[in-house]
This record gives C-alpha cells, structure tokens and sequence, in this order.
C-alpha cells in the first residue's frame, strides 16, 4: 500500500484562516448550484439520540459535491444545555474522502463551519427572497449559528435595524455587545418575542426550545416579509405557512414525512406542506431553474435543515486556504 497522509485542521487553525464573509457565502452558494444542476449526492441525515431528546443528539450528514470532487461526512452534536458546562451546544467533526478510490482525505474540526455554513445558508436564502430594500432585520436566538446569520446577511443588506432576543439574558446581552462590536452599529437587544419579530422585513427564528411551543405568531408577520424558522423544535404557529406566497426548502429529502426535528415537521407530517406545493429548492433558485423573489408583496419562508454539500464545500474552502496559508497538520494514515 502506498503512502497515505491525512491533512489534520484544528479549531486554532481554523480561526486563523479567518475566511471572510465572501469567501463562505461563495463556498455555499457554490455547492447549492451544484445541487441544483444534480451533481451532488445528499444522503438525508441520521440521528443518534443517547438518551432522550431533551438532553442532546448527533446529527450524522453524508454528501459529494462533484464539481470538488469531493465526499465527506460530518457529526455534530447537538446539546442544549452544553452552556452550563462552558462548552458550545454544537461540536463537529467533518471527514473528507476521495470519491474515486475512497481514499480519507481531511479531518476537519467543524464546529465553526457548522455555523458558519447555516449562516451562509440564511443569507444566500435572503439574497434571492428577501426584499432587496430590507433594512430591519429580526433574530431569535443567540447560539452559534445565530451570529453568523446576522454578520452574513448585514454584509448583504447593511440593516438600518438589527433586533435580537433570546431567552437567557446574559445569553442575548452578551449576542448584542458582540455584533455590535464586529458590526460597528448599535444592536438592539429585546425582552421578548414580538418586540424583537414584529413587522421586520426579514424574520429568522433559531430557538433553542426543549418541545415545539408557538411563540412565533404568524400576525407579527407583515406584507412582503421573507421568514426564516429553523429551531430543531418548532416555535411557530401551524397557521404561518398559510400566509406564505411560497414555501422554500434547502433539499425536500431533508424535510418530508417521516424525518424528525424541525420548525415545519407538523406542517410537513399533516400534508400542510407538500412536494406538490413547495415552490423550489433553494438550489434550484441559485442554478436558476426557479424564480426567487417575483415582487415586493410576496411573502416568503425558507426552512433549511442543514446541508451536507453545504459543509463539504466549506471544508473544501478551508483546505485550499490552509495550504495557501501553511496552516495544518499532516497525519500518518498508512
């Protein structure tokens, strides 16, 4: 057998590749229209649930983005109360491998890019259904993933407006003092749900509940809004998707029945939302083989699970910048 190195890329090089808004939305964006073009493999996730639900679960993601011509899978765990411990709810690992000769390629720590990728997500979701002229933005949640939702989409929309909320104080005091200081705007930091949702131009839901409860109220929503609900347990009211002009997804397999978690699992489950009426995937807007946003009246939802492809590329991204930068390590594998 010949030899066989594995390219190792910590948390601390990660932080030093520092890519740039740019860079990851392009990464995204890019494997998005690979999946629109069919030339990705998107195998839905799987679940490992320890104990029960409440306390945390793995999410096990598989893909293969031909174009990098590269597969990989990546297991995060997903634990809610991991902040009593000083520790990040979600913690990845992503593995690439040789689609040809499966052949490991990289170990990838993707905490990061687990946050990164689904603030990407959000904001390539904005950048097609959004208003252009949107200039409030409205946030729930302040985990991970929350801020690179509200750093990302500020770099395409520049908001006039940023409000968050979410349920533990010091959680979303210490949110707001953080975008504000990488921002360099004011950010308002809000005590409850409506304050912080009602009559934004773009609405982005990302609880951490412990069981579905409505608190998302689907009167707060205005005209020509664009809504994004993704909190793994469903805190909108079942009545939202009929205002919705159209419904969008990141992939249907991810979604239909039978899958566990997510904002729209009742409306999906009780046939509310279908792959009949579902308007596109989002892959299929970025390729260009459906409409985004036709008007400034329509209004707008967009439920995205979390893309496999999506962390592949990321990976991949951060690989070519690794070597560009000397950054990494070389592991022996055989």
């Amino acid at each position: 057998m010949p030899d066989i190195d594995i390219t190792y890329i910590n948390g601390p090089d990660v932080k030093a590749l520092d890519l740039t808004d740019a860079e990851i939305i392009a990464a995204v964006e890019e494997a998005l229209r690979a999946q629109g073009e069919g030339q990705t493999v998107i195998e839905p996730r799987v679940h490992l649930v320890p104990e029960s639900s409440d306390k945390g679960h793995f999410n096990v993601l598989r893909g293969y983005v031909k174009p990098l011509g590269v597969a990989g899978v990546k297991v995060v765990g997903d634990f809610v109360d991991n902040y009593k411990q000083g520790l990040p709810s979600e913690m990845a690992i992503l593995n690439l491998f040789d689609p040809e000769n499966g052949m490991p390629k990289a170990i990838i720590d993707a905490s990061a890019i687990t946050d990164m990728r689904t603030g990407a997500m959000t904001a390539i979701g904005a950048k097609y259904l959004a208003r252009k002229d949107s200039k409030i933005l409205g946030h729930i949640g302040a985990r991970g993933t929350a801020y690179w939702n509200v750093r990302l989409m500020d770099h395409l929309f520049d908001f006039d407006e940023i409000r968050v909320h979410s349920r533990r104080p010091e959680s979303r005091d210490a949110f707001g003092a953080r975008l504000e200081a990488d921002l360099g705007k004011p950010v308002h930091v809000t005590d409850n749900w409506q304050e912080c949702l009602e009559g934004a131009d773009i609405m982005v839901e990302a609880s951490r509940l412990p069981e579905p409860q409505p608190l998302f109220l689907t009167e707060w929503v205005k005209k020509g809004a664009f809504v994004v609900p993704y909190g793994t347990m469903s805190a909108i009211e079942f009545s939202l998707t009929d205002i919705m002009d159209k419904v969008v997804v990141d992939d249907w397999g991810q979604c239909k029945p039978g899958r566990p978690f997510g904002s729209l699992r009742r409306h999906v489950d009780e046939g509310k939302v279908t792959e009949e009426n579902l308007h596109a995937e989002m892959g299929q807007i970025v390729a260009g083989q459906k409409p985004g946003r036709e008007n400034d009246d329509e209004t707008i939802l967009f439920w995205h699970r979390g893309l496999s492809s999506s962390d592949i590329a990321l990976g991949w991204a951060m690989m070519a910048k690794a070597k560009k930068m000397g950054l990494g390590q070389t592991l022996k594998f055989a």
